[in-house]
């Protein structure tokens, strides 16, 4: 395997944005793939993986290489020499390369493997907090599938096109899925490409949201018709699901406190051709007095950890601080309590997380209907990705009496 000077470089660039920049990877990658257009399917996966391996493994590749959390760019190009060397590339005779010590790297591999933090690649906070939310046994598991690289998964706009059409449409344009069992709805890529350059993505026929996402919205209980709100729309993905659910007869009211997120919504929602959606920013309080005791369902995707989306956002673990988990769980409760009074007496609730914290999920459920007694639990899912093989998620569904 040779190692392309200009796709090397491309990745070193990548590295410095994320660490000494603090850009999020996954808008990083993006950029990245739209250097050259003359770079193929197989330059584009090594650009996409590599920079997504170097940022889930830091930690490992700075205990390796030696480099601690001092990101100059001379310590990126030795984490990437210990990438490169693990990885099993030959390195070319560049001055970058020069004294690297190969057998070194590999001995201190080996050395690291007892240690999970280490060799799993997570903050000490991180990994005592899920330990003790989760067991030692349960969290090795979760954690080894979490580093493991997340497949692109594609929800078909029913509202325009059905799963078998889509994936002979995406077929004719070189792109080859298969079905996910047991969701009707679901397509997932046989190789990474770039679906956002075809024609049936720029006609609304699909949306790109893992398997375990989109089981939210059908968990609602939706019906045609009614009277829905999401709470925390943020770009829509979950919107745009419901409203494909709904046959675009009905109303949503896609509420946030982010502005330009709902512009996006709309923008996509236009190219979905999801004509039942209203957006609405969360101004103060008195958006939701408004809607108090309006709506037949609602659904809270409420902002959380993100524990459970590590592999597809591998930056996160160390971007993330101890204390904001705890100001999370705050939130999470003020926004249980505050938006669940938009549900009307009939009416149905979703609480979903892309958490696998118990205190993020079941405890605040628990928490919620104890002081809302004239809401009950119908039924409540956790998607652990160790079984699911994609996100982890939680979801609550509660009825008011």
């Amino acid at each position: 395997m040779r190692l392309h000077r200009t796709l090397v470089y491309a990745v070193i660039n990548a590295i410095d944005k994320i660490f000494n920049e603090n850009e999020y990877a996954d808008q990083i990658v993006r950029k990245t793939l739209k250097i050259d257009k003359r770079w193929g399917v197989r330059d584009r996966k090594f650009l996409a993986e590599t920079i997504y391996e170097m940022v889930r493994y830091k930690r490992l590749y700075n205990e390796i290489a030696g480099t601690k959390e001092h990101y100059t760019r001379a310590n990126i190009w030795k984490n990437f020499s210990t990438w490169a060397i693990l990885k099993g590339y030959k390195l070319p005779d560049w001055h970058q390369f020069e004294g690297v010590p190969a057998r070194r790297i590999k001995g201190k591999f080996d050395e690291v493997q007892k240690d999970r933090k280490i060799r799993e690649s997570v903050p000490d906070w991180m990994d005592e907090l899920c330990v003790k939310e989760l067991g030692e046994a349960k969290w090795e598991k979760e954690l080894h599938e979490l580093n493991q690289q997340a497949r692109v998964i594609l929800r078909v706009n029913t509202l325009k096109t059905t799963q078998q059409e889509l994936k002979n449409l995406l077929g004719e344009e070189g792109v080859e899925t298969e079905f996910i069992p047991n969701q009707a709805n679901a397509l997932v890529l046989s190789e990474r490409k770039n679906v956002f350059i075809t024609d049936v993505f720029k006609k609304g026929f699909f949306e790109v949201q893992d398997a375990s996402s989109q089981l939210v919205a059908p968990f609602l209980d939706i019906q045609p018709g009614q009277r829905v709100i999401d709470t925390c729309a943020g770009a829509g993905g979950k919107t745009l699901h419901l409203a494909s659910l709904m046959q675009n007869k009905g109303q949503i009211i896609a509420l946030d406190i982010y502005e330009h997120k709902l512009k996006e919504l709309k923008k996509r929602a236009k190219r979905d051709g999801a004509h039942n959606i209203e957006t609405r920013t969360i101004s103060s309080s008195k958006t939701i007095k408004k809607l108090k005791n309006t709506a037949d369902r609602v659904l809270i995707d409420a902002p959380c950890s993100g524990l459970g989306v590590l592999k597809r956002n591998p930056d996160s673990k160390w971007k993330m601080q101890p204390e904001f988990v705890d100001r999370i769980k705050e939130t999470q409760a003020e926004i249980l309590d505050s938006y669940s009074s938009m549900v009307k007496k009939g009416g149905k609730l979703v609480y979903a997380t892309c958490s696998i914290l118990p205190s993020e999920n079941e405890n605040q459920v628990e928490k919620f209907l104890k002081n809302h007694p004239e809401f009950t639990l119908i039924e409540d899912r956790k998607i652990s990705p160790l079984k699911s093989g994609f996100d982890g998620f939680y979801m609550a569904l509660m009825e008011k009496k």
